[in-house]
C-alpha cells in the first residue's frame, strides 16, 4: 500500500483535491514528485536516518515532501505555520534537519529564520523564492522522476506544542521493512474507521498536526482521495461535505462548537448525508455537544483517545458512547492502567494517571534530546508502561473516562479540582463561544477557579454575563467547581488544532508565581 503502486494501477485518480481551490494532485504526480524529492535529498547528501523540516501552511506541495521523505528513509518535521522564527529555528536546530522547506506564504518569518540558520543548511521555498532561499520547482524539476535506488521507509519526527515550555521531538527507530509495507494505523483504519480505496476524507486541520498529517497519509497508502481544507470555516466545512460529498472526515471539538453554533438556518441549508464515518480526538468532547452532533449527522461520529508517542489508542462508535455517555473508548492498542502518584494500579472507578501498557520487548518512544521527559513519562516500575500525562478512569465494562490533563489541576484548599468538567458545562451556555477555566492566587487557599469567556456576542461581556454564568455553573456542579470570578476575551488562544494555549491565559494573573498549573 502505497503511492507508488495506485500510479501503476490508476495513475488519474486524484490522491488529494485543494477544498478551495479544487486543485487536483493524482497518484501519478504525487509518485513522480515525490521521486524528484527524494532524488534532490540524495543529492544534497542526505542518507537513511538524516532529517528534513517542513514549515508551512497546508498548501498543494506538502504531501510530495511528506512521501519523499517516507521512501528515502528520512525523519520529517512538521513546523506550525503560526510559530515564530526562533521558535522555528529551535525545533531545526534540534531535529537536525539539512533541508528546510518553507513556502513564500511564509515569507516574513522566512526572512527572518535565514539569519538565524547555519549556512549548513539547505533553504527551499515554494511559491516563488525570497533572498536566502532556493526556488523549489527549479531545484525540484531539476531532478529525475524515477525512484531513488536505496528506497526505504522514513517517519515523522513530530513535537510537543511546547505549552509548557520547550516542544520536545517525538522520535522512533526507523522501520526496516519496504516501503509498501502496512503499519499500524493503517491497519486502524481498515478495520476500525472503514477507510477503504474509495475513501473520500475531507481534513479540515492544520496537516502540521499528527492526526491530519497521519492519516492524510494513511488515506493516500490506501488509495483514497484527501479533501484538504486550506483553513478551517465552520460554514465552509459544511459547503465541502456538500460538495465533494466525503466519506470520512476528521474534527476537533471545538470544530464541532462552531458548527453547532451556527444559526438553525445555516445548518440546514447543507447535505451532509454521504458522511458515513466522524473522527474526532485530541481533547474531551463536551457532552451535549456530541449528543448533538450525532442528533445532526447521525451514529457516523467516532471518538478515540492517543498521542503523538503512539504508545496507545482507544477507541468507540457513536452506538457504544451512547451507552458509556462521556466515554473515549476501549483499548485497542496497548492496556490501559490507571496508577496513583506512587504507581500503585487503583481499583475501577477511580481517576489516576493514565498508563498504556505496552511490549516489553518492544522499542518505546523517547522524547529527543530529552532523556528527563522520558523517564518521567514511564511508570516508576514497569518501563515498558508510558503515561501522555492525562488523568482519568476505567468504568466496569474497561471504558476509559478522561479527567484532565494532570498539569490543569487545580489545587485550592488542598483539594483537587479539574477544570474540564466546569469547561464542558460553560461551553453549552448559548451566550459563550469558547472558555477556558484554570488557577488562580488566592491568598487563602492557595488557588482559585477562574474562568476566561469567549461571548458569542461581545456587546454580552460584563457584571450581567458573569453573574449569569457563576449561578448556571452553581445550578449543576459543586461551588467548587465553579468559578469565583470570570473575565471576558474577544478571543481565546487556541491552536488551530484545537488546543488552548492555557499558559498564556495564566501568565496574566501568575506573573513569576512558581505554580504547576499552565
Amino acid at each position: 500500500m502505497h503511492p507508488y503502486i495506485h500510479a501503476q494501477n490508476k495513475p488519474d485518480c486524484p490522491a488529494f483535491i485543494m477544498a478551495a481551490s479544487g486543485e487536483v494532485v493524482t497518484y501519478k504526480q504525487l509518485d513522480e514528485r515525490s521521486n524528484q524529492v527524494a532524488q534532490l535529498a540524495r543529492a544534497r547528501g542526505l542518507k537513511r536516518g538524516d532529517s528534513i523540516a517542513i514549515f508551512m501552511e497546508n498548501n498543494v506541495n506538502y504531501f510530495e515532501l511528506c512521501w519523499a521523505a517516507l521512501r528515502a528513509g528520512l525523519y520529517f518535521t512538521a513546523i506550525s505555520s503560526r510559530l515564530t522564527a526562533s521558535e522555528a529555528e529551535y525545533i531545526i536546530g534540534d531535529c537536525g534537519a539539512k533541508i528546510l522547506f518553507t513556502s513564500h506564504y511564509m515569507k516574513d518569518t522566512a526572512a527572518e529564520l535565514h539569519t538565524l540558520l547555519p549556512d549548513t543548511i539547505s533553504r527551499i521555498m515554494l511559491d516563488g523564492a525570497i533572498d536566502g532561499y532556493e526556488d523549489y520547482l527549479a531545484v525540484r524539476d531539476a531532478q529525475p522522476t524515477t525512484p531513488i535506488t536505496d528506497e526505504s521507509k522514513g517517519l515523522d519526527m513530530l513535537y510537543s506544542s511546547g505549552t509548557t515550555g520547550r516542544p520536545k521531538g517525538i522520535r522512533r527507530a526507523l522501520p526496516m521493512g519496504a516501503i509498501e509495507e502496512v503499519d499500524t494505523l493503517v491497519q486502524l483504519l481498515l478495520g476500525v474507521f472503514h477507510f477503504t480505496e474509495d475513501t473520500l476524507y475531507l481534513s479540515p486541520a492544520p496537516l502540521y498536526h499528527a492526526a491530519p498529517l497521519r492519516y492524510n497519509l494513511a488515506v493516500q497508502a490506501l488509495g483514497g482521495t484527501c479533501i484538504i481544507m486550506e483553513n478551517f470555516d465552520a460554514e465552509e466545512s459544511l459547503q465541502y461535505i456538500e460538495q465533494y460529498k466525503p466519506t470520512h472526515s476528521q474534527w476537533v471539538p471545538t470544530m464541532f462548537v462552531r458548527m453547532l453554533k451556527l444559526p438553525q438556518e445555516v445548518r440546514d441549508k447543507y447535505d451532509v448525508s454521504s458522511m458515513q464515518v466522524a473522527v474526532h480526538a485530541a481533547a474531551p468532547c463536551p457532552i451535549p455537544i456530541k449528543q448533538q452532533l450525532i442528533e445532526w449527522w447521525g451514529p457516523v461520529v467516532y471518538e478515540y483517545y492517543a498521542g503523538s508517542e503512539g504508545n496507545g489508542f482507544t477507541c468507540l462508535n457513536s452506538e457504544e458512547w451512547l451507552a458509556h455517555i462521556g466515554s473515549v473508548g476501549k483499548a485497542l492498542m496497548g492496556i490501559v492502567r490507571i496508577c496513583d502518584e506512587q504507581g500503585r494500579e487503583l481499583p475501577t472507578g477511580e481517576a489516576g494517571t493514565i498508563y498504556f501498557e505496552g511490549d516489553p520487548n518492544s522499542v518505546a518512544f523517547e522524547y529527543y534530546n530529552d532523556p528527563k521527559k522520558t523517564a518521567e513519562s514511564r511508570h516508576p516500575e514497569y518501563a515498558h508502561w508510558s503515561t501522555l500525562g492525562d488523568v482519568g478512569k476505567l468504568d466496569a465494562d474497561g471504558y476509559l473516562y478522561l479527567t484532565d490533563r494532570k498539569a490543569f489541576m487545580i489545587i485550592s484548599g488542598g483539594v483537587n479540582i479539574y477544570p474540564q468538567e466546569t469547561e464542558n458545562l460553560l461551553i453549552t451556555h448559548p451566550k459563550i463561544t469558547d472558555v477556558a477555566v484554570f488557577g488562580i492566587p488566592n491568598e487563602d487557599f492557595g488557588e482559585e477557579v477562574k474562568a476566561v469567556v469567549q461571548p458569542a456576542n461581545w456587546g454580552d461581556s460584563g457584571a450581567a454575563l458573569e453573574e449569569e454564568l457563576i449561578a448556571f455553573c452553581k445550578e449543576h456542579l459543586s461551588a467548587i467547581k465553579c468559578p469565583r470570578s470570570i473575565d471576558f476575551d474577544q478571543e481565546l488562544p487556541r491552536h488551530p488544532t484545537g488546543k488552548l494555549y492555557k499558559r498564556l491565559l495564566r501568565d496574566r494573573y501568575w506573573g513569576n508565581q512558581d505554580s504547576k498549573i499552565v
